[in-house]
């Protein structure tokens, strides 16, 4: 009985291992694409990994040595980009995922890149401001070798943000002897940051929503959404889509969820939440993230962790549309599922893409030293998006495959020939 249990476990971790479920789609794409096997044993893992230890003096005096990593996927079409995050479950295996992701999200929306992917194991939220400097100098200290504005640029992710990215920037331009700005974005303003990266992300989520609920032939004036997490990405676009008039029926964060059918009030919620996003701890009558995700609802958004949407609850969703802002929130298993009940998934490596596009478009004007107004960041950013989601949509139906497989397909184009072309296959 316990080797049955173990086994189904072990079954049941494998199927939602995030590394392994993005091979299985990749090779599917690389298929259907008519590529042989060796582009994919090219791109089914980063061409390049270090892992770095960073010894760090804390404030109580003692040193603590912490473990980090960055990934390197593929750096065929140009430098690899992509983001660091500072978290306690950061895992080897994770940032490799998350550097094919970020591979799969450039060549969706054409940048000339590949992906990258950083990581530090650790908890900031139990750090002093001083440690998290230390911590951040330390890690560019370590892999000063390999990142470069034309090798491989990072950015912020989860529990980083622009003052972290710009202590990377200097550290690196006293290693580098030279002022770097372009060696990283999502920095402030002043140091060389450009308008709309710090709501990239939730603006491109909210574009692909409404290019969605355009296919569904939903208005968004008056549609019920429902936003899993509210950190960076799910409270802006909590904000905006309630600014374009739809109705946020139902929040959450780590801690539990909000619902309410005649909406929220979300600009009540942005000026409560703490830090971290987090609000409904304040709250007596909340609900559970499982109860939230099974909400009535138009539009459901999991803008928090991986592996929330999966087979055992996948049939209990009742939206028409659900918008993956998170990595990987839906297993291959429950997108399966959706696309049977003709829910339409809006897969995380398109919807997710407006931070790395206005990363590039932050990066494209530190190398040319003009910079451009907040009105110019978004129109840019809206061409892109919207001429994205409808060659992966239009992908989706010529093909007749869902839309993730049709997003990773138009993903992984754009490596396979770069990498043909320079005739490493």
């Amino acid at each position: 009985m316990v080797a049955e249990k173990e086994k189904e476990n072990h079954q049941a971790s494998e199927k939602n291992d995030v590394l392994k479920s993005t091979q299985t789609v990749i090779h599917l794409a690389l298929d259907k694409l008519g590529y042989p096997e060796e582009v994919y044993e090219l791109l089914k893992e980063p061409v390049r990994m270090l892992t770095v230890k960073i010894p760090v003096r804390m404030d109580d005096g003692k040193v603590k040595v912490f473990t980090g990593y960055r990934a390197q996927h593929n750096d065929a079409v140009g430098p690899t980009k992509g983001g660091i995050r500072f978290h306690p479950n950061v895992t080897e295996k994770e940032v490799k995922a998350l550097s094919i992701w970020m591979s799969l999200k450039c060549g969706i929306v054409d940048l000339p890149y590949g992906g990258g992917k950083g990581g530090i194991i650790c908890d900031p939220r139990d750090m002093s401001f001083r440690e998290l400097e230390r911590l951040s100098r330390g890690y560019v200290r370590a892999i000063s070798q390999i990142v470069g504005p034309s090798k491989d640029i990072p950015a912020p992710d989860v529990f980083t943000n622009s003052q972290i990215m710009a202590w990377m920037m200097d550290e690196y331009s006293r290693i580098d002897e030279y002022n770097s700005p372009g060696f990283i974005t999502g920095k402030p303003l002043v140091l060389g940051g450009s308008h709309g990266r710090e709501t990239a992300t939730a603006k491109g989520v909210t574009i692909c929503i409404r290019e969605a609920a355009k296919k569904k032939g939903i208005k968004l004036e008056g549609a019920r959404v429902v936003v899993q997490g509210f950190g960076n990405a799910g409270s802006f676009l909590a904000k905006f889509m309630h600014d374009a008039g739809a109705k946020i029926i139902g929040i959450s964060d780590a801690y539990g969820g909000l619902h309410d059918e005649e909406g929220l009030d979300i600009d009540y919620l942005l000026d409560r939440r703490d830090s971290f996003g987090t609000v409904t701890k304040l709250f007596n009558n909340t609900i559970t993230n499982q109860e939230l995700l099974e909400l009535d609802c138009d539009i459901l958004v999991p803008a928090a962790i991986e592996n929330q949407i999966t087979e055992h609850n996948a049939h209990n969703i009742r939206a028409s549309i659900v918008v993956e802002a998170a990595n990987g929130p839906t297993t291959l298993d429950a997108t399966k599922i959706l696309t049977e009940r003709d829910i339409l998934l809006v897969p995380d490596v398109l919807a997710s893409s407006g931070g790395v596009t206005v990363s590039y478009f932050e990066w494209v004007q530190n190398n040319q030293g003009y910079y451009w107004t907040e009105e110019e960041v978004e129109e840019k950013l809206e061409k892109i998006l919207v001429n994205s989601f409808n060659n992966v949509y239009e992908t989706s139906q010529s093909r007749r495959v869902d839309m993730r497989l049709a997003a990773y397909m138009v993903g992984v184009r754009k490596m396979a020939e770069a990498s043909r072309f320079r005739g490493w296959i």
